[in-house]
């Protein structure tokens, strides 16, 4: 490894980095059972590029770099100042620092990615997807340096990106489209009368970019004022380009999109489809391949209507076209993503085809090697982005930390997890909070839901909250499970937002016969301990507890009895068997209750008597103490919960936008007081009662924690 390092836009100093071995970490391990169903089919003798730069970063930036090891090509990774220790920066042959970890100074900066790309000789960029990848001036820049630019041409990239201008091209090409204004919304009223002229509701969103950013849906005038507010600023911080556009939302669609592959000669196909109607704020929390909905005579429409619209722009690469559903399986036309997709894994399950492979050798011109009847749907795959944020704050809201523990779940068959970290890194406010996207699967749906489940049990992440208790409810949801979905399957599942999981009686029951047996294997252990070292004298061999547990401020009489590694308790008039062999340092705990076999993890244990366990996704706080121990805690004080009626915390670590109130202001219920923008997408933070505001503790521009002082009311 060299001994330096630099910043190209400081010192423009050239560094290799030495490829740590991808088969070597876990999250690459995990992934080689399901990436072996993933065929290469290019063949040896067939040269495309010698170096390939990485225009990205995290889990994707990892992802083609697995496919271009495999191919013999060389790696060159882009990195921020913050990134510089990141896994996709070790995957790399060779690394360059392009700028401060604000985007728009690193992964946003041509200029610097560009000097990245003489320095190293990269004959050709992936862009990933998200940050360049569909930005037809960063094409135009690469192919006037000669270098080829692994995606569509800068024709088609404007041609898709625009949704105004896409939605006449796909009209042209016969492509069924949603009733709505082609036109630039110039301003809030103009958005009303244009609204008004469709018919509520509305979607209002922005002309360029994608990924639920700038986007509001509006049943009424003042919704869409406010809309439209909101979607030009966050189209602007997003894109730089703050236009919108006004269509016809169509009420409780399924967002199903098809996956496009074509060449330069004219050859295109289009690889089945993927279910993604599990949203929230209109991003993709759960994908599945193929979809439940879809009869083969609507695949075939939806398909080849995907085709005719990549032909008419000349597309050449891997591409995507997303479509509306409605419950009579009429489809719509929604906006084509002109690069590779987050979800592009559960494609290459059930067709058995290297996306990334496919996009380099039609970069190089090649032909494709394949023909619409050659595709296969050979079983079924799921997808469950697994995120760093708090799902009981509106379906989630960023969490930032450091992963102080983290474990993959590397040792289940049919499980492919793509991450771009491993223990120590940091989540930043400054990047997605995306932590991997976790795929399984199987020859059947159930199969493959049935993986997920055991995999999200075995997914180990510490240090900052995350999403893994939403993912697993919704993978389990009777709905779900019946395919009875749309995009608004959350907020109809969900109306009072997501509280975890909610344990029937034999649930609760067998929740605290777990940990009441697990608080009696660790008091055992310590005696065996502590004996052996001769501190204490060794333990009398005890038989039988009787202990106090608390769960959810319910106190439970606990009488446990213990006969080798089975410990049979009694609780709330029940007897559960509870049996295992636990290692008490790792965060994994199988155990099998009356039976069934479970997966726990317990992410602490207090001296208070608390253990936190992760339990069916969710965590629980239960309090586990010997009869006396809970008769003299009885007499301990309580901490009185803060008043939040009368302050205003930052709910997410973030940038503060607009403050729209000032000391002496009178607030009514519902307005709003602050806008906060994490991650690119802005909240409106409003008053919870009629109030005189007494003080503002933040102004714009700044920087604010989770849990950070805002407002105070009188």
């Amino acid at each position: 490894m060299a001994a330096h390092r630099g910043c190209v836009l400081l010192d423009r100093l050239l560094f290799s980095v030495k490829s740590v071995s991808c088969e070597s970490r876990c999250c690459a391990v995990t992934s080689r059972s399901l990436y072996s169903t993933v065929s290469m089919v290019s063949s040896p003798d067939e040269k495309t590029f010698d170096k390939i730069l990485i225009a990205n970063r995290g889990e994707i930036a990892c992802r083609v770099m697995k496919t271009c090891k495999k191919m013999g090509i060389q790696t060159v990774a882009v990195h921020s100042d913050v990134d510089s220790s990141s896994v996709h920066v070790k995957m790399a042959d060779e690394a360059i620092c392009v700028g401060p970890a604000p985007t728009n100074k690193s992964y946003l900066n041509m200029d610097a990615i560009m000097d990245a790309i003489r320095l190293t000789g990269a004959q050709a960029v992936h862009p990933g997807y998200g940050f360049l990848s569909e930005n037809k001036e960063f094409a135009k820049r690469l192919a006037a340096e000669g270098v080829t630019f692994i995606g569509p041409d800068t024709r088609a990239i404007h041609a898709m990106g625009d949704k105004i201008e896409s939605k006449l091209i796909a009209k042209a090409a016969k492509v069924n489209t949603i009733p709505g204004f082609d036109g630039v919304v110039q301003t809030a009223e103009d958005a009303v009368k244009i609204a008004q002229d469709i018919g509520y509701p509305v979607m209002i969103k922005a002309s360029a970019g994608g990924g639920g950013k700038g986007m509001r849906i509006a049943w009424n005038d003042e919704e869409t004022r406010e809309g439209f507010r909101f979607s030009s600023q966050e189209a602007a911080s997003s894109f730089g380009d703050d236009r919108l556009l006004i269509e016809k939302y169509i009420d409780n669609p399924r967002h199903i999109e098809i996956q496009v592959l074509a060449d330069k000669h004219g050859n295109a196909l289009w690889l089945n489809e993927r279910e993604c109607s599990i949203q929230r704020r209109n991003q993709k929390v759960v994908e599945e391949a193929p979809s439940t909905f879809l009869d083969p005579t609507t695949r075939r429409a939806m398909g080849e209507q995907a085709v005719q619209l990549a032909k008419a722009v000349q597309y050449s690469s891997a591409g995507t076209v997303e479509f509306l559903v409605d419950s009579q399986k009429n489809f719509y036309f929604l906006e084509m993503n002109t690069r590779l997709q987050v979800e592009h894994p559960i494609t290459e399950c059930i067709t058995g085809l290297d996306l990334v492979e496919q996009m380099i050798r039609v970069a190089k011109g090649y032909r494709l090697q394949h023909k619409q009847e050659d595709i296969p749907i050979n079983g079924w795959a799921i997808e469950s982005r697994v995120y760093a944020e708090d799902p009981y704050k509106s379906f989630g809201l960023p969490s930032i930390g450091r992963l102080s523990q983290y474990q993959e779940p590397c040792s289940l068959s049919n499980v492919r997890v793509d991450s771009g970290i491993e223990e120590g890194s940091d989540i930043s406010i400054y990047y997605d909070p995306m932590i991997s996207k976790l795929v399984t699967y199987g020859a059947t749906r159930a199969e493959a839901l049935a993986r997920m489940e055991d995999a999200l049990d075995h997914y180990v992440i510490r240090g900052v909250t995350h999403n893994i208790p939403l993912l697993r409810e919704i993978i389990t949801h009777p709905r779900f499970v019946s395919g009875d979905i749309s995009t608004n399957f959350l907020p109809e599942v969900y109306p009072d937002g997501f509280k975890g999981h909610q344990l029937d009686v034999e649930q609760c029951r067998e929740l605290l016969a777990s940990a009441a047996a697990l608080y009696i294997a660790a008091q055992l252990r310590s005696q065996k301990i502590l004996g052996n070292l001769r501190v204490f004298p060794a333990p009398v061999d005890c038989s039988h507890w009787e202990l106090s547990v608390e769960l959810g401020g319910g106190h439970h009489h606990v009488d446990i009895s213990r006969s080798g590694d089975i410990y049979t308790v009694e609780v709330d008039g029940g007897k559960v068997e509870v049996s295992g062999q636990w290692n008490l340092a790792s965060p994994l705990l199988p155990i099998t209750v009356n039976g069934s076999e479970r997966m726990l993890q317990c992410l602490s244990r207090e001296a208070s008597g608390i253990i936190v366990l992760q339990y069916m996704g969710t965590l629980f706080r239960v309090r586990v103490l010997s009869k006396m121990a809970s008769e003299l805690n009885s007499y301990m004080p309580e901490k009185v919960p803060e008043d939040t009626s009368s302050i205003l915390r930052s709910p997410m670590p973030g940038t503060v936008v607009a403050v729209s109130v000032k000391p002496g202001d009178t607030v009514a219920e519902g307005q709003e007081i602050c806008v906060i923008e994490a991650m690119k997408m802005q909240n409106s933070l409003t008053a919870v009662k009629q109030a005189k505001v007494k003080c503002v503790h933040c102004k714009s521009g700044e920087t604010v924690g989770e849990g950070d002082l805002l407002v105070e009311l009188e």
